[in-house]
């Protein structure tokens, strides 16, 4: 494929327990693409849950892509797309997100756009329609984000202290996001809103400090988690597990896997949320996904592998 351009983006987990809409975290499991102007356009996709992702017009990548050519007026010529995916798909990690960037980072090479980071991660978010997922699929590490009155999105990264390590635990069904977001309530109390603030903000502190004290009261969240979790067996005794090294538990996105959060070399921690899906009746995988640091990589003139 001469002319290549390689993107690759990776999972992300969002919310983070009391940051709803706002707070997201980069996973080292990569969506890569591999792409180039062509006679006519061709998808092939290998890798995890290929049999979700579309091979025509359907593709949310070239969907993405196309939205995006609209808004500048142009068409999309057509392309020859390679996908290698290893994120899981239905499971709230951002597979969704994943694809948006990847599909907006097409758009600006193939039409010679010409953006910048903050630009693809801007009109990702105005798609994706919230913003935590995609800035940490752009950004790596840790973000927190928000999309301001004029409609663009700002987003600053933090770094996750060495002594904290995420994984990720998957119970063996999926949830759509749409019917997910249906089951909260349209609006909420002070009191409620006061509480996720709270901790909100203490777990950005904590982050930013590597501070254990604080956990796990700033994974503890009004907004979404208790709404769901009828719908995902075993959350409820998930959310208040407490075992040493365990710092925080948090539904994924809108789930639904879990996001561990624990301190560095304390593996049984993880071990012991994968019992309590396994003690609701759900089989489940663990990914000790770790930290992704580098967010969005693009790679102009890769070579064909």
């Amino acid at each position: 494929m001469a002319g290549l351009t390689e993107v690759r983006v990776p999972a992300s987990s969002a919310n983070l327990g009391p940051g709803f809409d706002t707070l997201g975290l980069a996973l080292a499991i990569h969506l890569t693409c591999r792409f180039r102007q062509a006679p006519a356009t061709r998808v092939r996709a290998s890798g995890r849950d290929v049999e979700a992702i579309p091979l025509n017009g359907d593709n949310l990548i070239l969907r993405t892509a196309c939205r995006v050519a609209r808004t500048q007026g142009l068409g999309l010529p057509p392309v020859e797309l390679r996908i290698d995916n290893e994120i899981p798909v239905g499971k709230g990690l951002g597979s969704s997100a994943a694809a948006l960037v990847a599909g907006v980072v097409l758009a600006d090479r193939v039409l010679g756009l010409g953006w910048d980071e903050h630009r693809l991660l801007d009109e990702a978010a105005r798609i994706e329609g919230h913003p935590d997922n995609v800035s940490a699929a752009v950004l790596g590490s840790v973000t927190a984000a928000a999309i301001g009155g004029d409609g663009v999105t700002r987003a600053v990264r933090l770094e996750l202290p060495g002594a904290f390590s995420v994984a990720v635990v998957c119970p063996d069904f999926e949830l759509p996001t749409p019917s997910m977001r249906a089951a909260l309530p349209s609006a909420y109390s002070r009191e409620d809103a006061v509480f996720n603030i709270q901790r909100a903000t203490l777990l950005v502190a904590a982050l930013l400090k590597g501070d254990r004290d604080a956990f796990p009261v700033a994974f503890e969240d009004r907004l979404h988690q208790p709404y769901r979790a009828a719908r995902v067996p075993g959350l409820a005794a998930i959310l208040n597990l407490r075992v040493p090294g365990l710092l925080g538990c948090a539904l994924s996105g809108a789930g639904p896997a879990i996001l561990v959060l624990y301190e560095t070399g304390r593996e049984e921690a993880v071990d012991a949320v994968a019992s309590e899906f396994e003690r609701a009746g759900c089989s489940t995988e663990t990914m000790y996904a770790h930290l992704d640091r580098k967010g969005l990589v693009i790679r102009d003139g890769a070579r064909n592998r």
